[in-house]
């Protein structure tokens, strides 16, 4: 007899999910889906508020990623009053936002992704978690995990104002220089995390890199997709978190665009399925054809895998050697494995603290003047920069008085989100043969989102026309006593 499998919720990301799972009578999958039924309508409820209030509201989506949104959204609104920051006020930005890509990398390998791999992907769930991480890799290491990211957002909130909601971000510029104390005490941090990083990318190469089962896991066709990838990058191609043009290539790894924040509408269009409140992005130039993968397919992919397939390379030393690694051992450019996410977060964590370093030592960092005042009138902005997720986008207009008539943000959960449909629902079927089904089994289903590090509170968008909408009425032992909801034509759904 068919049955059902449903994962709810799934574990360890920012936001809310499920996986349902559909068998026939062999036990074979014939269709999952990876659903987010949770909904944010952020780009609505800033109409009609002032565009100076963008960088405050919007790092509200999530509590994960808040300097991301606050720095694109800064940089939106420098391109809405046609305003250039002074170059401290750029480093100064970029200081933090490295700080913050340290922080949070450092906080996706050790507490949500790595107990897949320092622990194990079938170990038990009590296990799959920090603690497990710490009870595996013992209490100094753990220390010294926890002890780097509070240094880290301590810097954060020195700078930024604070470390949740930032309040560092203005038009043309930043609210508060930097003093000598202050560059002081990134100096010392900065160093730190360049050795951290290091440390990191040894744990990664004890546990991970020398465990064959790992390295087949990884590699196998359950976690391989080939798609379009999308990346910021510097005049050189290289990987830069801040600013840059965006890069896309093919599945071969050859460019097929390269453009600007204001071109992404002429680039990047969304597709809707009545079963998520997540849109699905696509390039407009191949169009959308469907969960595929291959050059015919619109379907691309953002984060940290997807960086460094888009890129020529890292632009610091160390990173660079460690990206040259991943390519040589994972078989060349462009690397198609999902699980691959996880090794090429770590060499961002590199590259992070080595990018920190430089900013900390740049002399220009005390300057005084960290802001050039808006003279010009408000129209339309467009920031871009890439959070620890992948490419992060913000698209405001506003009338002339700076009051925002129209927002739109594409994040990169929702960049990804054709992808981790389409992985989970391989994953599901290459996995789930005829067998039983474990804990174990299923949360390396989940192992198909969890690579990419998904942000769903930001993904959630509503969808064109009448809003669809379920609600479910559940007695005291979870038996569903009734359901009423209306789907995205309006029409009424009501199932006693």
């Amino acid at each position: 007899m068919a049955q059902k499998i449903t994962i709810d919720p799934i574990t360890r990301l920012e936001g809310h999910g499920k996986i349902e799972i559909f068998l026939d009578d062999a036990g074979q999958v014939s269709k999952a889906y990876f659903q987010v039924p949770e909904l944010r309508g952020f780009e609505q409820f800033v109409v009609g508020r002032p565009a100076e209030e963008m960088p405050q509201i919007t790092s509200r989506i999530c509590g994960v990623c808040p300097t991301a949104h606050h720095m694109a959204s800064t940089k939106a609104l420098d391109s809405l009053y046609q305003v250039t920051p002074p170059p401290a006020a750029r480093k100064i930005r970029e200081l933090v936002y490295s700080t913050f890509m340290v922080e949070d990398h450092t906080l996706h390998f050790y507490f949500l992704g790595g107990p897949d791999f320092i622990v194990g992907p079938t170990a038990p769930a009590a296990e799959r978690n920090v603690l497990g991480v710490i009870a595996k890799v013992g209490i100094e290491v753990g220390r010294k995990v926890i002890g780097m990211r509070r240094k880290l957002r301590d810097l954060i909130s020195l700078a930024g104002g604070k470390v949740i909601h930032p309040v560092l971000g203005v038009p043309g510029g930043v609210s508060r220089a930097i003093s000598a104390e202050d560059q002081a005490q990134f100096q010392q941090a900065a160093a730190e995390a360049v050795e951290f990083a290091q440390f990191t990318l040894s744990v990664f190469d004890s546990v991970v890199l020398k465990n064959s089962g790992y390295m087949e896991l990884i590699a196998s066709d359950a976690f391989t997709h080939r798609t379009y990838y999308m990346g910021m990058v510097d005049e050189q191609n290289r990987v830069n978190f801040y600013d840059g043009a965006i890069r896309v290539v093919n599945p071969e790894g050859q460019e097929w665009a390269k453009f600007e924040a204001r071109q992404y509408l002429d680039h990047v269009a969304e597709h809707t399925e009545p079963w998520s409140y997540v849109k699905f992005c696509y390039l407009k130039g191949v169009g959308w054809n469907g969960f595929t993968e291959g050059a015919s397919s619109g379907v691309y992919c953002v984060a940290p895998l997807a960086r460094l397939n888009a890129s020529a390379g890292m632009a610091t030393p160390l990173a660079e050697e460690a990206c040259q690694r991943f390519y040589s051992l994972l078989g060349g450019r462009p690397v198609h494995h999902t699980l691959a996410n996880h090794w090429a977060r770590v060499v961002e964590l590199m590259y992070a603290a080595e990018r920190m370093k430089q900013l900390a030592d740049d002399p220009e960092l005390t300057d005084p003047t960290v802001r050039t005042l808006p003279t010009e009138k408000p129209t339309e902005g467009f920031g871009v920069v890439e959070a620890p997720r992948g490419t992060l986008f913000h698209h405001y207009q506003t009338d002339q008085r700076g009051i925002i008539t129209k927002a739109n943000l594409i994040v990169a959960t929702q960049n990804n989100s054709a992808r981790m449909a389409m992985g989970v629902e391989k994953a599901a079927k290459s996995l789930i043969s005829g067998k039983e089904v474990s804990d174990g089994l299923l949360n390396m289903v989940e192992m198909a989102f969890r690579a990419y590090d998904p942000c769903h509170g930001c993904a959630t968008h509503s969808l064109p026309g009448s809003m669809p909408l379920m609600v479910r009425l559940h007695a005291a032992d979870g038996a569903v006593l009734l359901t009423l909801g209306r789907d995205r034509d309006g029409r009424v759904i009501r199932q006693c």
